[in-house]
């Protein structure tokens, strides 16, 4: 399940590499906004009633947010508690793949399950 802050046809461009890699993607929704400054002054305070929107009981985990520049980390929790799901973002991927290439212990307070300690 997949939160893009990109417009249809790049978020299925999103989807369709996801899907190519092997993941199926349950569901997802472009939330089309058209400039870079306002995905960054997206209020991630939406993304959780949006997630309650989409078909995630089916789904291994939530991607609340399929771009760095959206924030989502403030509620990353948020949506798994909601969600009984691991919750990850682009911020979030990022991160533990920065720490692990550096060899330091993956886990950062608030970063959901990923970011937790357990991988």
């Amino acid at each position: 399940m997949v939160v893009a802050p990109y417009m249809r046809p790049l978020t299925e461009l999103v989807v369709d590499y996801i899907s190519r890699e092997g993941i199926e993607v349950i569901d997802y929704v472009a939330l089309e906004i058209p400039d870079n400054l306002d995905v960054g002054r997206h209020d991630c305070q939406r993304l959780p009633e949006i997630v309650k929107g989409l078909r995630y009981q089916d789904a291994d985990a939530v991607i609340v947010s399929a771009c760095v520049q959206m924030p989502s980390l403030p509620v990353v929790s948020m949506v798994e508690a909601i969600t009984g799901k691991p919750t990850l973002s682009a911020a979030v991927a990022t991160t533990y793949a920065m720490l692990k290439a550096m060899k330091l212990e993956a886990v950062a307070p608030g970063g959901g399950a990923l970011l937790s300690g357990a991988y």
